[in-house]
């Protein structure tokens, strides 16, 4: 009896001893974290890869419509600029258009009222329309324009005192300073300053003495001496013609040195229009009538005393005073209408 309990107590414990052995394994598969499937973890990195490629497709695409957008506003905003240009060249077209309209309004409107001041010889154009207005003090003067005379502005010095006034003076040569050997633009347009040495310019001369004209040449030699030529009638011809030079009926007391030079056209330093074979321009140095070539060489080089009779026929010189190698110390040419009454 003892015995067989105690084989039944041995069974039982043995029972119990297997029965917890596999509670623990039970327990034990419970806890353990769940093993993924090799495939399964593939998909899911394929899943992640393909997302990823979609979104960056999706910014490539966003970026791309962007980048378009872009392009479109910059065409919009030059489009707005080209038109924006284009009406302010029609406005600008507009005002100008208006502008002339004004202008040729105002040309007729000034030309009828100086149409009036011609007839009634008050039109500004020289120095004797300035002393015929009660401008009688000798200096420099403006001449206003004048479109309908053909005029432009002026500067001009007027002698209102020798012989009765109302002179031009369209050259002089005192100081010496100023260069006379100059081309043919500068001698048409005029060089020097009007209170020193200076050409008024053959344009200037030349519309000037369209009129009935005198001339008058004053000298001084280096001994204080002065001395006069006048011409009762002096032209010059257009540019076209060369300012070819007409003048007669002398007076004075310099001697007639300036009519070797008639109907000779004007030569500068480039351009030789003299009736010599030798370059008369470059031999003496100046823009004048040259025949072939001087009796007479105003526009010449400026030699001061001491020098002025060292040299031959290059000078300021009037063959009729003092011959070809005197040069002078002043000379002035003058002109002013031959019905001028002071």
């Amino acid at each position: 009896m003892q015995k067989w309990v105690r084989v039944s107590v041995a069974v039982l414990l043995t029972c119990l001893l297997l029965g917890e052995a596999s509670a623990q394994g039970a327990l034990k598969k419970r806890l353990a974290p769940p093993k993924t499937p090799k495939g399964q973890c593939c998909d899911e990195v394929r899943s992640l890869k393909v997302q990823v490629a979609n979104l960056t497709s999706v910014l490539e695409e966003l970026r791309g419509k962007q980048e378009a957008d872009l392009m479109t506003i910059m065409r919009q905003m030059m489009e707005l600029d080209q038109l924006s240009r284009r009406q302010e060249e029609r406005v600008t077209e507009a005002e100008s258009k208006y502008s002339e309209i004004n202008n040729r309004v105002e040309i007729i409107q000034m030309q009828g009222a100086q149409a009036h001041t011609r007839t009634s010889s008050e039109a500004l154009y020289d120095c004797a329309s300035l002393y015929s207005r009660n401008y009688k003090i000798s200096g420099e003067y403006k001449l206003p324009a004048d479109d309908y005379l053909g005029t432009p502005e002026l500067d001009v010095y007027c002698d209102m005192d020798t012989n009765g006034g109302g002179w031009t003076v369209i050259q002089r040569r005192k100081v010496g300073l100023s260069n006379f050997s100059r081309d043919w633009k500068q001698y048409k347009k005029g060089f020097g300053t009007i209170r020193g040495d200076f050409w008024l310019g053959n344009e200037h001369i030349f519309r000037m003495t369209r009129q009935p004209t005198t001339l008058r040449i004053e000298m001084e030699d280096w001994e204080g001496e002065t001395r006069y030529a006048e011409y009762g009638f002096f032209t010059i011809s257009n540019e076209l013609n060369s300012y070819k030079l007409f003048i007669a009926n002398y007076s004075g007391n310099a001697g007639d040195s300036l009519r070797y030079h008639n109907n000779t056209n004007f030569s500068s330093k480039d351009k030789d229009n003299d009736k010599c074979v030798d370059d008369c321009a470059a031999l003496r140095k100046g823009g004048y009538w040259y025949n072939c070539c001087t009796d007479s060489n105003l526009n010449g080089v400026y030699y001061r005393n001491g020098q002025h009779n060292k040299h031959s026929g290059d000078g300021i010189t009037w063959y009729g005073w003092h011959g070809p190698s005197y040069s002078m110390k002043r000379v002035e040419m003058k002109i002013r209408p031959q019905g001028f009454r002071p």
